[in-house]
């Protein structure tokens, strides 16, 4: 017997409200399996792939790619127990009317936090557009008055409101290079003709739309024929970006943590010629082997060195209990700087690796924040951070802490300065270290003792090291 289920927005992190859906894995017709990755999402901290909660076949997507949707939002329907490929007749759209909560509740699917936000009002759930015998989307009336402009992307006509873009009923089939591309040229991908295997939009769709959009003076670039040439538009001098996901979730955090933490930002030049020999001999032990051994390394175990000898630097100030709570455990923060903005995922118990096993913990979660693959759970708890303005050619700054957070250590660009070394001036390899501490608890001693352990670390890691 075929039953249809719907499957909501779960809640994939800690207090998630909502969420965009960036790329739909399946369409209408797909057969799916339980854990399949069927979506990814953008919250408000990073990209996360959703896993599918049923087996069966997909019946209806109700919510098209770059659309923002509450938790609890019906986002797709499957079929369970139905054929592969068959799509059996469903049906109409469920509401996106919160579901009453308690204990006898339904909850079909297992995935955290699965379930309807019991406060605020829902957010419209968006339009599904069906499509005509001809394969083309049939445009939405508009209310009466409302001006509709049609427009001709690469080979059939849809109606376009002046401010909103309508959208396919199935999604979009384009590679992330496309996507990329069709962002960067102001096209929707949705109003794109496609002429690649099985309805998959090409690179080649993408730059003749874009052409016939700033033919009309609405486009973003002109792309000659041939190499690619991107040509200023007349109508593109501004471009409006949304702020929303990653990039607003960095707004609110750092607004916050500068109206309400008073910052005292200290700085030191480190000789860290010594260092840097050091990891050239890492580099060459066959336990480093085939792990990434660079400066972050040493700056991020003088650190942890540094907040284990003065834990009240590795702290949060609970205003609302009147305490400060000092951790005996160091969560050790790195800000990355990825494509959808600054993230800054956590190494777990920093303080309880050794060297080889911080770096390959380093590593890891930088790769993964670039690849915008960082878990909801790696991105709190954290408790100091390092930014690394170095590896853009900058000497140093004046960091905003972390909200939760006492402190954050900004480490600049190594670079050949003269030094003064047993009276001579000789060569070295010099670095900038920049503290930013929470003045509120953290008096200029404390941060000034801090900064100091760090720098001393860096000048002679070895010698730390085998005494550690």
């Amino acid at each position: 017997m075929t039953e249809v289920k719907t499957f909501l927005l779960p809640d994939v992190g800690e207090g998630l409200t909502e969420a965009e859906i960036l790329t739909w894995h399946v369409a209408p017709g797909d057969a799916v399996t339980v854990n399949q990755t069927i979506v990814e999402i953008e919250t408000a901290k990073a990209a996360v792939e959703l896993p599918c909660p049923f087996a069966g076949t997909v019946t209806e997507v109700f919510v098209a790619e770059g659309e923002v949707v509450e938790v609890g939002s019906p986002i797709l329907s499957i079929a369970v127990g139905a054929a592969p490929g068959a799509v059996p007749a469903v049906a109409p759209p469920p509401s996106a009317e919160p579901a009453p909560a308690g204990p006898d509740a339904p909850r079909e699917a297992v995935l955290v936090g699965y379930g309807v936000r019991q406060t605020g009002a829902p957010r419209r759930r968006p339009r599904v557009l069906a499509a005509d015998p001809h394969g083309t989307a049939a445009p939405e009336a508009g209310p009466p008055g409302e001006a509709v402009k049609p427009m001709r992307l690469g080979g059939w006509e849809a109606g376009r409101r002046l401010e909103e873009t309508l959208s396919r009923a199935d999604p979009v089939l384009a590679k992330p290079p496309v996507r990329r591309l069709a962002k960067e040229l102001g096209v929707d991908l949705a109003v794109v003709d496609a002429t690649g295997s099985g309805g998959v939009v090409t690179r080649s769709d993408v730059e003749r739309a874009a052409r016939i959009v700033a033919a009309s003076g609405g486009g973003r670039a002109v792309v000659a024929d041939g190499p690619r040439v991107l040509t200023p538009a007349a109508a593109a001098r501004e471009e409006r970006v949304p702020v929303r996901g990653v990039l607003r979730h960095m707004a609110e955090a750092m607004v916050s943590s500068a109206f309400t933490v008073p910052h005292v930002t200290e700085w030191v030049e480190v000789d860290v010629t010594r260092s840097m020999d050091l990891l050239e001999a890492l580099r060459g032990r066959p336990e480093f082997e085939g792990v990434k051994v660079g400066p972050l390394l040493l700056v991020a175990a003088g650190l942890v060195r540094a907040a284990r000898r003065h834990p009240r630097i590795n702290a949060t100030w609970d205003e609302a209990a009147g305490e400060v709570v000092v951790k005996h455990y160091v969560n050790l923060g790195i800000a990355a700087a990825t494509p959808r903005g600054l993230v800054v995922p956590h190494v777990k118990d920093a303080d309880s690796l050794d060297l080889r096993g911080l770096a390959v913990a380093l590593g890891d979660l930088v790769e993964t924040a670039r690849a915008g693959r960082t878990s909801p759970a790696d991105m709190t708890g954290g408790t100091i951070t390092i930014t690394n303005v170095g590896v853009f050619g900058v000497d140093g700054g004046t960091p905003i802490i972390n909200p939760g957070e006492s402190a954050i250590l900004a480490m600049g660009r190594i670079a050949a300065k003269p030094w003064v070394v047993d009276g001579a001036v000789v060569p070295r390899q010099v670095m900038q270290l920049t503290l930013s501490f929470d003045h509120r608890h953290v008096d200029g001693a404390l941060g000034s003792q801090v900064l100091a352990d760090v720098a001393r670390f860096l000048a002679d890691p070895a010698t730390d090291l085998l005494l550690a």
